[in-house]
Formats: structure tokens, sequence, C-alpha cells
């Protein structure tokens, strides 16, 4: 699946969606519509179904209830509000709002779950799923209610709630409304679900998966970015770029590390600084492990973050609902819902997101100490006793730091039995996203204190000039008013500035436009 030639619209068709239409659907508004081959799947499974509905055999959530009630048969006259009923009492979120992009993603996803013809709902519904997502309602979806086990059941039930016109939404300019005013509002009309369609709208793992799809993206330029701020401090601290060539690389064969150390090599070329200390008069042996096993921490996260896209794509390619309606037209019951496997990525992406910022806030507070900077002043400050310079700046990146490992802690290990015993095994998949998403955003800032903090002692080493990418770096703060050396003033507005920086790619586009990045 891929954008459409349509400007900013995402075509679902019969095969996944890719992650770029989920970044762009997701985080920039792009539309939504089934294409003619998905609605004649979904028309040939809902056949299936309206059978099924119609004989005397039971057949779990068309003609019976649900969970740890599946024993109890629902009488034909009862199955509109069986459905209602399903959808009204898993709609059972609290706290928070979730994001939107992270709602408009499980949206996408769960549409194209029903666009396999694996789920057995009607051509209609599924159209209206289309529509709503397509007018930029966004249904409301609270922080906790998920266990990651029969998919992420709160949190789609509650967009389910708002495409049957009950509970609320933010319509496309954010305005909370009532759903059934809001749907009015772009003239869809709530729909009332027949059987099977509650719970093929709420039984998958499409918040978990959409949650691990933007962070993967978002993982990507952080990593690069990270090899940048790690090249910057190299530089600044009067390191080697021996330690990263390729031969050496090459004896423990990581592509990761291939690919980071690459980039380090690329950064530093050219480096007035670096020509300074290059000579035989240099008595350092080894640089300390932060800066001279840059490559084998940043690699080792490329590696995870390409694991975890193989398991997001194998994910992005699975129709998850239960029962499901199987290409030969038997109704099955199955296990495809349990979270597990998404749930693992997620949180080994937490680990590696900690290690890259601790090894990160390490760089910086090397910057900070006399005994360990290579003749800077201490803390970069102007004049050290009156001034503290960025003394504070590392207290900082050290709590996000701290937070990053305790958000480490893996969720999926966890389980809570829930359903009167039925659903005796959880993945917590849900809270493994939740927690990511959090680590990802700290990552993001780590990086940046360390950027700027590097940016001012290249510029204490002047005249020694820095490489023309790390030096692009330095420039493209300056250009944005972040300060070099001087006098202390007020900091947080300048991290504010080289966080945002460091979230839009602008760091990284900084230096690829100089040398090529891996």
């Amino acid at each position: 699946m891929s954008l459409s030639t349509t400007p900013r619209t995402v075509v679902v068709g019969v095969g996944p969606v890719t992650p770029e239409d989920v970044v762009a659907v997701a985080r920039h508004g792009a539309g939504v519509r089934l294409d003619e081959a998905a609605l004649a799947g979904i028309a040939a499974s809902r056949e299936v179904v309206e059978a099924a509905a119609a004989d005397t055999v039971a057949h779990y959530g068309v003609s019976t209830g649900f969970g740890a009630l599946a024993t109890r048969h629902i009488e034909p006259s009862r199955r509109a509000q069986l459905q209602r009923s399903l959808v009204r009492s898993h709609a059972a979120g609290t706290g928070a709002e979730v994001e939107r992009e992270v709602v408009r993603a499980l949206m996408l996803l769960r549409l194209s779950t029903l666009a396999t013809g694996r789920t057995g709902v009607r051509p209609s519904t599924a159209v209206a799923y289309a529509a709503m997502l397509h007018a930029g309602i966004t249904p409301v979806v609270r922080e906790y209610g998920s266990l990651g086990c029969s998919g992420d059941l709160a949190p789609l039930a509650h967009c389910a709630l708002a495409l049957m016109g009950e509970g609320e939404v933010r319509d496309a300019t954010g305005a909370l409304l009532p759903a059934g005013e809001a749907l009015a509002a772009v003239g869809l009309q709530p729909v009332e679900l027949a059987e099977k369609e509650g719970l093929a709208l709420i039984n998958g793992t499409d918040g978990m998966l959409g949650q691990l799809v933007l962070a993967l993206y978002d993982l990507d330029g952080s990593i690069r970015t990270a090899d940048v701020a790690a090249a910057m401090s190299v530089e600044a601290l009067l390191g080697t770029d021996a330690v990263f060539a390729a031969d050496l690389q090459a004896l423990r064969p990581h592509p990761g590390q291939a690919a980071s150390a690459a980039n380090l090599v690329n950064l530093l070329h050219g480096s007035g600084i670096m020509a300074s200390h290059r000579g035989p008069e240099c008595t350092r042996v080894q640089d300390a492990y932060s800066l001279r096993c840059a490559p084998q921490v940043h690699g080792a996260a490329r590696d995870t973050v390409e694991h975890a896209r193989t398991v997001a794509g194998r994910e992005l390619a699975a129709a998850v609902d239960n029962p499901v309606i199987t290409p030969d037209g038997r109704i099955e019951s199955n296990g495809n819902f349990h979270g597990a496997p998404v749930a693992y990525v997620l949180d080994f992406l937490a680990i590696a997101a900690a290690d890259v910022a601790s090894m990160s806030e390490r760089r910086t507070d090397r910057f900070l100490d006399v005994a360990r900077n290579h003749g800077l002043p201490a803390f970069l400050a102007d004049d050290p006793g009156i001034d503290s310079g960025l003394m504070i700046a590392q207290y900082t990146a050290a709590g996000m730091v701290s937070e990053m490992k305790r958000l480490a802690v893996p969720a999926s290990v966890d389980s809570i039995p829930s359903s009167a015993m039925q659903e005796d095994h959880v993945s917590m998949g849900w809270a493994a996203a939740r927690k990511l998403r959090r680590s990802v955003h700290a990552l993001g800032r780590v990086l940046a204190i360390e950027v700027l903090t590097a940016a001012r002692a290249i510029d204490l080493r002047a005249p020694l000039a820095p490489a023309a990418a790390t030096g692009a770096v330095r420039d493209l703060l300056r250009a944005h008013g972040v300060p070099g050396p001087g006098p202390d003033a007020w900091l947080s507005p300048h991290l504010e500035t080289v966080a945002d920086l460091v979230a839009s790619g602008a760091v990284e586009a900084a230096a690829r436009e100089v040398v090529p990045l891996r």
C-alpha cells in the first residue's frame, strides 16, 4: 500500500498499509479511502457472517456473548443490542486523552484489517469508519484501559463508540464535541452495528502497533542525530577518530555499528580541531568509552530498530480479529490478538533508547569537568564561580536519563488475569507503547543538550576550526538564536530551541547537507 497520487489521500486495500502511510495519516492529516477490491472482499466475508447468523450453530461473536460469557446463546432480535452493549461496556478507558496522532494511527490500522475481508463487517460499516477518519474526526481515547490482549479493546471501543454516534470526539479543528454532532456536521450518520461488527471493530493490536510505527519513524532520526552529537563531542573533547576506521569495525560485523562508525568518520572529516592533536606528540592512547564506543552502542540501537521494524512489517500484514473469516469461508476462533510480538519489541526499543541517552549524557558531563575536558573552563562557564555555565543543563539530562531507565523496565513481563480468568495471560503491549513514547521524546531532549554543549565547546576551541559538518550544526544553533560562550543567561528557552531542531530533523539535515549519513 502506498500514498495515492491524489494529494493527502491514502488508499487502503486488501494488502498492508506502509509505515509511511501510517505517518501520513496519523501525523500529517492525510485522508483515506477504501479501494474497490477491498470493498468486494468485505462484501464476500459478510455473506459468510450473515449465513452463520441464520443457522442454529453457535458462532462466537455472531450468536453468542463474549469472553467469559461466550456460552450464552443470543437470539436474533437482541443481536444488535449485543453489539451496542459490547462497545459501550468496553469503552471504559480513563485518564488523560491519548494523542491525536496515536488515535488516527490505530484507526487507520483497524481500517486496514477490515479491508482484508477477514473480519465479516458490512461494507457500509467499513466505509463509514473510513469516512470518519477522512473527515478528521478523532474519538477521545483515554490513557488507561488496554491490557494488550484481545487486542487494544478499550481504545478501539472508544473509536467504535464514536462510529455509533456516542461518546466524545475532537473534530478536524480540535474542538471537543459529542460524537453524533460531529458526524452530522460532516454529513455522516451513526452506524447501527450488526452481528460480529462490534468485535471486528475492537479486537486488534492497532493501538500498540500504531505507536510502534511512529516510534520507529522518530528513532530513525534520533539515532542518526546521536551520531552527529557524538561526533561533535569527540571533536571538542580532543578525542580520536582512528577507532572508527572501517577495518576495525569490520572485525565485529554488526551492520548498525558499521553504519554509525562510517557516519562518525564522515562527520569528522577535515576537522582542524582533530588535526591539532593528531601528531606523535599526542599522548592520548584511548578515549573514554562514551567516545570510543559510540558506534557499538548506537549501532546496537540501530540493529534493534531494524528488528522491531521487521516485527512491525509482519504485524502490518496481519488480519487480527477473533473470530476471523478464513478464505475458504470458515468462522474460526484464534489467539492472534495477543500482543506479545509487538510488546516485546516496544520494550526492547525503550532499552535501546535509554542506553543511547545514557551515553549521550556521559559525553555532556565530560565537557563540564576540568579534570576530563582537556583545557576547557569549568562547566563551560564564562567566569566559573560567578557563572555556572551549563552545570544545570547536565542535571536536566541526568534527570531524563534516570526516568528513561525506569521506563526501560519491561511491561511485557507483567500479566494480570481478566474476564473471570478466561483471559488469564495478557501482553501489556499498550503500556509498553505508552512508556516508549515518553522515552523517545526524552531521548531527543537529551541529545539536544549534548548538541548545545558540544557546540559551545567547539566555539571555545577557537581559533581551531571544526569539521564542515559539525560546524554546520553549530552554525544552525547560532542562526536560531542559541548563543555561544558568554555570561550566564536564561537557558531554558535555548534548550527548547535545540530540542525543536532535533525533533524536526534540522540538526541531522544540517550535517547531511555537508556529508552523507547512513
